[in-house]
């Protein structure tokens, strides 16, 4: 097992990296003081593949379980779902110390984290990921939201969690397009901070698309690295932490524009290349690097561009992103594989010819 520190203050928590640790949760939770209730959050999938074996481990530590089921489904991040499962704690009779534990992909990790947030104030919460993308990404650093008025992570705050559980064979049961969707994350990392692990994913794709073990190991074991690295140096995204949402502002407009009918994964992974050729076409990433970019992210089975899809929808879910700073639009650009900027140059009308394809590579 490996372990990552993600350095905060009194808001300090690490990240257990293994296979077969799921297991391990309830001995875990009780060496850091927990005792009594405690809550788990999850959707039936998650339920049915994982649920027996947490909850097992939980009750051998005599914890007091009790399992709160949420609908599979990105429609499920709203204030209606919230407001349920605040009647459904205070049923169980949730305390301030009764942990909360998101036992599931993105959508159960940003509820649940949202949901333990404002309930009594705020309760422990214990993020314990079963798909890639959570895994490297969106249980890491405290960002916990729902959507609002059709815009994806509208409402939320920033709270960290107590402690992160990544259970490695929890992903041998995902279909192709969750491991897909997660390498876009994995990407993006690679893009922004990495160029040693580009050439990593580019020579091993192949093993971390098969579920290798010590590839997908290796491949959390980074990507959550780097994500803590920055986390730690800008907790509340006021200035580097900005870099990891490469590919993010395209690709939250694109999932809002399809009225989420288009994953995430694949949202971001259009999102990357589009930054990517406003990056070229303003001369600063090169075409070898454009190249290799949309080469890796064809190879992961990710789309590469934005079809039957309204373009119109897609600047005007721009226009309404909350990285907007003083009415300007903030970009993150690659200017080489392992290096960014943040610019609030690019202007609709360039992300417009991108998007529609009139565009050259320089």
């Amino acid at each position: 097992m490996r372990k990552i520190k993600v350095r905060l203050g009194n808001n300090s928590y690490e990240i257990y990296i293994g296979s077969g640790i799921l297991s391990k949760v309830g001995y875990w939770l009780k060496e850091k003081g927990f005792i009594g209730k405690i809550v788990i959050i999850t959707n039936p999938i998650a339920k049915e593949l994982h649920g027996d074996t947490l909850q097992e481990a939980l009750i051998r530590e005599n914890f007091d379980v009790v399992l709160l089921l949420v609908p599979d489904g990105e429609e499920q991040k709203s204030l209606e779902t919230a407001a349920r499962l605040y009647e459904e704690l205070s049923n169980f009779g949730a305390e301030r110390l009764t942990p909360i534990l998101a036992l599931g992909g993105g959508v159960i990790g940003d509820l649940a984290g949202f949901v333990a947030a404002t309930y009594l104030r705020g309760v422990p919460l214990v993020q314990i990921p079963t798909t890639l993308l959570a895994q490297v990404d969106s249980s890491i650093g405290g960002k916990v939201a729902i959507d609002y008025n059709k815009l994806k992570n509208r409402i939320g705050a920033f709270y960290q969690p107590k402690l992160v559980v990544t259970d490695i064979t929890t992903l041998q049961t995902l279909p192709a397009q969750e491991i897909s969707d997660g390498l876009a994350e994995t990407i993006k990392y690679a893009v922004i901070r990495d160029k040693q692990f580009f050439t990593y994913l580019e020579q091993n794709l192949d093993k971390i698309k098969s579920l290798d073990n010590v590839a997908l190991e290796e491949v959390i074991f980074k990507s959550a690295k780097i994500k803590a690295e920055i986390v730690e140096k800008d907790e509340k995204d006021l200035g580097l932490r900005n870099i990891l949402n490469y590919g993010h502002t395209v690709g939250h407009a694109i999932e809002t524009a399809s009225d989420f009918k288009v994953r995430h994964g694949q949202a971001v992974a259009i999102g990357m290349v589009t930054e990517g050729r406003i990056s070229n076409m303003l001369g600063i990433l090169s075409r070898s690097d454009l190249i290799r970019l949309r080469n890796l992210i064809k190879k992961a089975d990710l789309p590469v561009e934005i079809s039957n899809l309204n373009v119109n929808k897609v600047i005007q879910a721009i226009k309404h992103d909350k990285k907007i700073f003083k009415g300007k639009i903030r970009f993150i650009l690659p200017k080489s594989i392992g290096s960014v900027f943040i610019s609030d140059e690019v202007t609709l009308e360039l992300i417009e010819r991108v998007l529609v394809g009139r565009y050259e590579e320089a």
